[in-house]
């Protein structure tokens, strides 16, 4: 049994008690509807324990560096081998972090010209942006300076008085107003536009004055701060890591990004950009696409790093091989996609010649235009044939198509879930009685009665990264499905352009809900307030005994559930909160009953347990229904948002919207993390907020929605400067005779339209 992996008694999350045997050096996807538990058992349980046990191999010195893993829920696993986990979340990072960096390609550019550059500067680090001895003075390496946008700082129309400061924090009888207009440097009165050159300097940039201000305790003196560094003080220096949504949009609202004006956005010193190979500096080739670097370095012929150029070649093929061509290497990781993100992760792992290990993926193929799926297949092949097993949770049916084994999981998602339902391949379960088989069988049909649209929204000659002078019109009142590979424009095209040109456009996107530790589904939604209401007017108490962040708070472990304790060079510990065990609230107040049930029994009802809980609560009636329309049914109110994919983020952001008054929405691959069965539910509300009278723009790959458009819209034909082009307008059925489509020869050659 040694080629099996075994499981025992897994019951982690919401796994019954489940026992399987995985077979190794084989590709095995896991797939099953949103929430069955596919990742309870593939990435909380497989890979939780072979990343605990090989962790547990180094010294403590290692280990205390290294991320924590505690031990899952299960009776007894083994065979497993090392693991390579490569999942979807999004690499992040802060401005200093590229594509070159987070693949070390930079790091062989720097030695490169190190070694070869004329004239010779110095060793790597001096073209390193994230070192003193390369970066740029000015900008110190970042290309860019966060700046106050005064255009929407203030109001040159009004006065002091009458509120010409914009942002919230300075309106009037603020303290930070008060610190202006007490000071007598101006006329309170006088508008802004009528100011002097002077006292316009005065009150931006401020100067050597000295301002007394009232207090009860007599007057304060200070210095006088002009409203540039004040702002620059108060808001920009802090930095955004730790700002709540709300404050984090007020300031992208009065805040702008501009180019360093000394080195122009190429974040190196002028010693660094002077030296240069082939008459380029690395600053240049870094900027380039990496299918354009690619020809450069081909054609350089320098005997002494000989070796060094066959690495660079080799990384940036793979790059190109998964798909990212259209890439370079000066792209900061905090804008790719998670799918890009996850392809990037996987370059580290193409030549390497490791055997024996099992890699482990989440949704590869989000972000991949169905006629490039064919690029990580290839990839898992490969992986799989050099001894390897390859673990992969998905819902792709052309992933599917490659498995050696499939584990199909449900029948359904939450408490319903956590059930292997069926094992076999891909021809065995298109014959299946599972939610996954019948939509193996039954695909989503043409849409051939298409709405028509009485007017649409125009873009002229838009020109924003790689769009070429396009020009385009998008209907109104219909389903709108914007298409295309990776990197051919679609997101610069609805995100960069027609979102600024219709500014009522409601934008929802993946990006993870901004929050504390402690938000959840039931604060996000605001029905937490109610539900405290309801507990506090039954027992007669105050409401702010029933919740985590006030009174009802665990004083051993600040509401949080659980302890967090540093043992210095051992590992840290994280622990069930002994006093509340687990629960966050204080004693007494789980003594405190609704409906017989403690606030912390219902905070751990699923979505579709708390509908029929309160179900003659009229208020949440609406919440409830758009969260189980969405396929949330199966989150728990109080599971904590950070918890949640980007596709669930995405989704609990549709369940507020839905029902409100909007002419636009525009949606980013909202069947990201969706089974097959949940696509359809998803099309349903589409079609929905359509019938209402609304525009719905969809960037989308799913074949099932763009079958289901009313309008198509496609980019390309390829990636960044091989796309930019409009390949295709015009409804599904005209798909069949689109030569320049990409769309259309992938559904013409699968059999699907």
């Amino acid at each position: 049994m040694k080629d099996k992996i075994i499981i025992e008694g897994a019951s982690e999350n919401n796994l019954k008690n489940i026992s399987i045997n995985i077979p190794k050096h084989a590709i095995v996807v896991f797939t099953g509807v949103s929430g069955s538990g596919k990742s309870s058992l593939v990435f909380d349980t497989i890979a939780a324990e072979a990343q605990r046990q090989l962790n547990e191999t180094y010294t403590t010195f290692v280990r205390n560096r290294l991320p924590k893993y505690g031990q899952p829920e299960v009776e007894y696993i083994t065979n497993l081998s090392a693991p390579i986990i490569i999942n979807q979340k999004r690499l992040g990072g802060n401005s200093r972090s590229t594509v070159g960096t987070i693949t070390d390609i930079y790091a062989l550019l720097r030695l490169l010209f190190a070694r070869a550059g004329e004239p010779y500067v110095g060793y790597s680090n001096a073209f390193s942006f994230n070192d003193p001895e390369g970066m740029c003075p000015q900008c110190e390496g970042l290309g860019t300076k966060v700046s106050l946008n005064i255009d929407k700082f203030l109001d040159p129309n009004r006065s002091l008085n009458e509120g010409s400061i914009l942002h919230p924090n300075f309106k009037p009888n603020s303290w930070y107003w008060k610190l202006y207009t007490l000071s007598g440097l101006f006329d309170n009165d006088k508008k802004l536009k009528d100011y002097t050159k002077e006292e316009w300097d005065t009150l931006l940039n401020g100067g050597d004055a000295k301002i007394a201000l009232p207090s009860q305790g007599g007057s304060v003196h200070s210095k006088y701060e002009g409203l540039i560094p004040k702002f620059r003080r108060l808001y920009i220096n802090k930095g955004t890591d730790n700002m709540s949504e709300k404050n984090m949009k007020i300031f992208k609202r009065f805040t702008t990004n501009v180019q360093c004006d000394l080195c122009h956005g190429q974040r190196l010193n002028e010693r660094a950009l002077n030296c240069k190979i082939a008459g380029y500096s690395i600053a240049d080739l870094s900027a380039m696409e990496i299918i354009a670097l690619q020809d450069i370095l081909d054609d350089l012929h320098i005997k002494s790093v000989a070796t060094l150029l066959d690495q660079l070649r080799e990384r940036l093929k793979q790059l190109s091989d998964i798909g990212l061509g259209y890439l370079s290497l000066n792209r900061e990781t905090s804008t790719l996609s998670g799918g890009e993100s996850q392809r990037i992760k996987m370059v580290r792992h193409l030549s390497s010649s490791l055997s024996e290990m099992m890699y482990i993926f989440d949704e590869p193929t989000v972000g991949l235009h169905p006629s490039d799926v064919h690029r990580l297949t290839e990839l898992f092949v490969r992986l799989r044939d050099k001894g390897n097993t390859v673990l992969i949770v998905e819902h792709d049916p052309e992933v599917m198509k490659i498995a050696d084994h499939i584990v199909d999981m449900g029948p359904n998602a939450g408490i319903n879930g956590g059930e292997i339902i069926f094992r076999g391949t891909y021809y065995e379960l298109k014959k299946a009685n599972t939610l996954t088989g019948k939509y193996l069988r039954t695909r989503m049909s043409l849409n051939q009665n298409n709405r028509q649209y009485p007017y649409v929204y125009p873009i002229r000659q838009a020109t924003c990264h790689n769009l070429k002078n396009v020009s385009v019109d998008i209907p109104a009142k219909v389903l709108t499905v914007v298409a295309g590979v990776a990197g051919s424009g679609k997101s610069s095209l609805i995100y960069e352009v027609f979102a600024r040109e219709y500014p009522e456009a409601i934008v929802i996107d993946q990006s993870p809900i901004r929050g504390s530790r402690r938000s959840n589904p039931a604060t996000y939604t605001g029905i937490l307030n109610d539900i405290r209401k309801l507990f506090a007017k039954k027992n007669g108490v105050k409401a702010s005994l029933f919740t985590t962040n006030s009174e009802g708070a665990c004083n051993n472990c600040q509401g949080y559930g659980m302890i967090w304790t540093d043992l210095a060079f051992m590992d840290g510990v994280k622990t069930i909160c002994e006093v509340c065990e687990g629960r966050g609230f204080k004693k007494n107040v789980l003594s405190y009953t609704y409906r017989n049930k403690s606030i912390y029994d219902v905070m751990t009802m699923t979505v579709s347990e708390a509908r029929v809980f309160f179900d003659d609560v009229s208020s949440f009636a609406k919440i409830f229904a758009a969260l189980s329309e969405v396929g949330l049914d199966y989150i728990t109110l109080g599971q904590t948002l950070d918890s949640l994919s980007g596709g669930e983020c995405q989704r609990l952001k549709i369940a507020m919207e839905l029902g409100e008054s909007s002419s636009i929405y525009i949606l980013d691959e909202p069947t990201t993390g969706l089974h097959m069965s949940d696509v359809a539910k998803l099309i349903s509300i589409l079609e929905q907020l359509v019938d209402a009278g609304n525009t719905v723009i969809v960037i989308e790959h799913n074949v099932d929605v763009i079958k289901r458009a009313d309008w198509i819209i496609e980019l390309g034909p390829g990636g960044g400067s091989n796309g930019g082009m409009v390949t295709f307008t015009g409804n599904p059925l005209q798909l069949k005779n689109a030569s320049d489509s990409a769309t259309g020869k992938y559904l013409i050659t699968e059999g699907l339209i």
